[in-house]
């Protein structure tokens, strides 16, 4: 056996990852190849979960025992051998992990190099001493601002915020900052222990009083005799009190529930920080300039005039230094930022600013920001594996990334990409396509060779859409009216700025335009919390749901916050939300498509109304794997144990005492038509929807999740292992399920990320029929096939210039010089266009 560097290609034998039947597949170095088929067919599977994690077991392999215990390892791949490796690097679009204080300058490490910029060659104040670096950076204690903490804004609540309703009395919940259920009313007999009026209105209460309960710092314990209630005796307990004030912002500060926290913010009101000024920085940080300007200014600057403003010093042009090493060192530094940032604008992405926080960036752009990083690092020899990196881009900007890809390649590396762009799948040397479907029914190598050559593959489903190019017929069909509008005024968040925008209800909407202008804050955010205003706390209204799984849609991560200050007419006919965005569904083992979409709620229902369930005693509960009594204790519930190896990655093997079923044996001796909780858990979708087809909730959920082409997958089957196009139709599945009384409107985040073109086909067939039957749909794009004589959507097309014409691809600037609004000097430009028949 060889793995000889000279041999041409990467040799995959044994394959068995996930879905993948034992396959073997050669596939050339040096090339740009793309891995093809639709969601779920295996193809990452094959590209990371084999290819890459198989070179970086490997890496691990040459890295002292010691030092492997340091760094988080993948696990060893389900593969018998891989000959002809070379390492590898993986840029994989991840969603929902980054925080507030992760922003472009720490993502793309600039801002390390900007900082030694000024700590080494900035200009200080007279009698200034020189300052590290960390004394530049909001995430440090040496360079936070004391008053935010690095944050850049200070949150603070009113009585007006915490208690709407005044004529309340507060066992009535005049204190609506407080939580609910148990937890609120133990606050409120505690209060009532204290010896404060709980019955009388808020607005008789003396000022004295209110004051306290809102907003003291002192947490009294008390002991607590609750009121009996009708069938419930409560013994006394020991109760701690807590002011409205200080548990919203405990909640805030420091809950891991996006719920909890998106309910605490409603009662916060956000300013800019009176100390710095939104630049997160101390004083005599803000004291040091360099170029005349100080680290906050160029922070915030676009990256291309970043560049502009770095340019002459990168030429030796340092007019405020003298000759000696601080010239030397500005000039060196200077030119490595000037050269770092070129890369990023060939992206597309120089209307970035070093402070813009990861959070607000799309999975699109993050993924161009760690590609430009790589393009710098001057690897040779590497097989760069990247996970749709025209993902989030519009097709203007596809070229840009195509050379940079292209780029990597005549480096001497090798590029394999998973993606469903046919354009970029057309430029490319290689295809491997997998298939010819989903879960059960794919994970076979249909092709692997030169991209012409699958046009004779009649089983791939890949084939139809890069060679024939022939529509959805069934798609097709005639712009529908509105049946009422939406009008917003005023909205000013990220790059959007006092913002006028109608939108029209009761049709399909697609809001499209370039990488970074707005859609997503616009939709998203903006929209989305708009709505979550008007619709209040019901979770019902939201589209959410809490089972007793503790999974479930939820508050779907809506950011309320983002629709303030917006004035907004219209929205009395919108009777429900719900918003499906890129998030991942669970981030463990124990989240599946079961407890996610609720249907677990009715099969553990079921069990439990059992005869065999009743006569011992049984309860739903106990027919859950999260919670102790039914699991199987050795595991947990998780049907697998970690094996620990020291110096080595962690490993995993079935249970030894339930072999991987979840439940302990007396749990398992429950049957339901001869089946075993477990065994239903092990059934696909189509499987369980026969099986249940007489059980109205099970039925409903099962249905749904049919028809958005998903009945390949196990109902146990964890988050984990779902793709992200799988993970999206979930979470539509999860809001169509529901009961659709009254108007609902359907927000999506470009809902054909991670999807084949022939997943997009029956994606569109779900959301047409949601308007027809008298929904509102609207959707964040770049997907060409979602025009309006295809699809009969109104299309809103914003071309915005929020970056210099330089920066922009050259289809984007020939596009721009033709738009009616590309004359006017405004940070906006161009004109909402809401005509029938109107494309981008």
């Amino acid at each position: 056996m060889s793995s000889s560097a000279h041999d041409p290609y990467v040799r995959v034998r044994g394959a068995r990852e996930h879905n993948l039947r034992h396959i073997d597949v050669d596939i050339p170095r040096d090339v740009l190849a793309v891995f093809t088929g639709v969601s779920g067919s295996g193809k990452s599977s094959l590209a990371f979960g084999t290819i890459y994690a198989e070179a970086q077991r490997r890496y691990f392999e040459s890295v002292a025992p010691y030092a492997r215990r340091l760094i988080h390892q993948v696990g060893a791949p389900a593969v018998d051998d891989i000959l002809g490796l070379p390492p590898a690097v993986a840029l994989e679009q991840r969603r929902g992990s980054a925080t507030s204080r992760s922003y472009v300058g720490t993502v793309t490490t600039l801002s390390n190099t900007l900082r030694m910029l000024f700590s080494r060659a900035g200009t200080y104040p007279p009698g200034a001493e020189p300052v590290d670096s960390d004394a530049f950076s909001p995430n440090t204690a040496a360079g936070a601002c004391p008053v935010c903490h690095g944050l850049g804004r200070v949150h603070h609540t009113t009585e007006e915020l915490m208690v709407p309703d005044p004529s309340l009395s507060i066992r009535e919940g005049a204190v609506a900052a407080w939580p609910g259920a148990w937890h609120g009313k133990n606050l409120r007999d505690v209060a009532r222990t204290l010896g404060h009026d709980i019955d009388r209105p808020w607005r008789e209460l003396p000022q004295q009083d209110g004051d306290w309960i809102l907003f003291t710092d002192e947490q009294p314990v008390v002991t607590v005799h609750p009121v009996r209630e009708a069938g419930r005796i409560q013994a006394p307990h020991q109760g701690t009190f807590q002011s409205a004030r200080r548990y919203v912002m405990h909640t805030f500060a420091d809950s891991k529930s996006q719920a909890l926290r998106a309910r605490a913010e409603r009662f916060l009101e956000s300013s800019p920080c009176p100390a710095c000024g939104v630049s997160r920085l101390r004083p005599e940080s803000l004291a040091v300039t360099f170029a005349g300007r100080t680290i906050a200014q160029l922070n915030a600057m676009s990256l291309t005039a970043l560049a502009e403003v770095l340019r002459p010093s990168a030429r030796g042009e340092v007019a405020d230094l003298p000759e000696g090493p601080e010239r030397q060192i500005a000039t060196t530094l200077s030119a490595d930022l000037v050269a770092r940032i070129e890369v990023i604008t060939e992206l597309g992405l120089g209307y970035l600013s070093l402070d813009r926080t990861a959070p607000t960036l799309s999975p699109g752009e993050l993924q161009r920001l760690r590609l430009a990083t790589q393009l710098r690092s001057g690897l040779f020899g590497v097989v760069y594996v990247l996970d749709e990196p025209s993902a989030g881009l519009h097709p203007a900007d596809t070229e840009a990334l195509l050379t940079v890809l292209v780029r990597l390649r005549e480096a001497g590396n090798s590029v394999y990409v998973v993606e469903h762009d046919m354009d970029v799948v057309r430029r490319a040397d290689w295809i491997v396509d997998v298939g010819p479907h989903a879960g059960e029914l794919g994970g076979r190598v249909l092709h692997s060779g030169p991209v012409e050559a699958l046009a004779s593959v009649t089983e791939s489903v890949t084939r139809r859409f890069l060679f024939d190019g022939e529509p959805d017929r069934e798609a097709e069909r005639a712009p529908r009216e509105p049946s009422a509008w939406l009008h917003l005024r005023g909205i000013t968040r990220h790059n959007l700025r006092d913002l006028d925008v109608d939108l029209p209800l009761g049709v399909f909407t697609a809001v499209t335009g370039v990488s970074g202008s707005g859609k997503s804050t616009l939709i998203a955010q903006v929209l989305a919390g708009v709505l979550t205003q008007h619709l209040g706390a019901d979770p019902a209204a939201r589209g959410g749901t809490d089972t007793d799984e503790g999974e479930g849609v939820g508050s779907l991560g809506h950011d309320a916050g983002a629709g303030a200050g917006v004035e907004a007419k219209g929205m009395d006919v919108v009777d429900r939300l719900v918003q499906v965005d890129q998030k991942p569904i669970g981030r463990t083992p124990r989240s599946n498509l079961a407890t996610y979409t609720g249907l677990f709620d009715a099969v553990r229902k079921v069990f439990a109304a059992t005869d065999d369930a009743r006569q011992r005693g049984y309860r739903a509960g106990r027919f859950s794997f999260n919670v102790a009594g039914g699991r199987c204790e050795t595991c947990q519930g998780e049907g697998f144990v970690a094996v620990e190896l020291l110096f080595l990655p962690g490993t995993y093997t079935p249970c030894p005492t339930c072999h991987g079923a979840r439940y302990n044996e007396k749990t398992l001796r429950v049957r339901y038509r001869g089946r075993s909780v477990a065994d239903v858990l092990g059934m696909t979708v189509d499987t369980a929807a026969e099986f249940f087809a007489d059980v109205a909730p099970a039925a409903r959920s099962l249905r749904t999740l049919k028809e958005v082409g998903l009945g390949y997958l196990r109902l146990g089957q964890p988050a984990t292992e779902l793709s992200g196009g799988e993970a999206q139709r979930i979470k539509l599945a999860s809001g169509l399920q529901r009961s659709r009384r009254g108007h609902t409107v359907y927000l999506l985040d470009e809902p054909t990320t991670g999807l084949h073109p022939a997943d997009v086909e029956l994606l569109m067939r779900q959301l047409h029929g949601l308007v027809d039957a008298g929904h509102s749909v609207c959707v964040v794009e770049h997907e060409m096939g979602w025009s309006p004589e295809r699809t009969g959507c109104w299309t809103w097309a914003r071309v915005v210039e929020t970056r210099e014409a330089a920066s922009w691809p050259r289809a984007a600037r020939r596009r721009w010089r033709g738009h009616p609004g590309a004359g006017r000097r405004s940070t906006w430009r161009g004109d909402w266009q809401g005509e029938c028949g109107t494309r981008d």
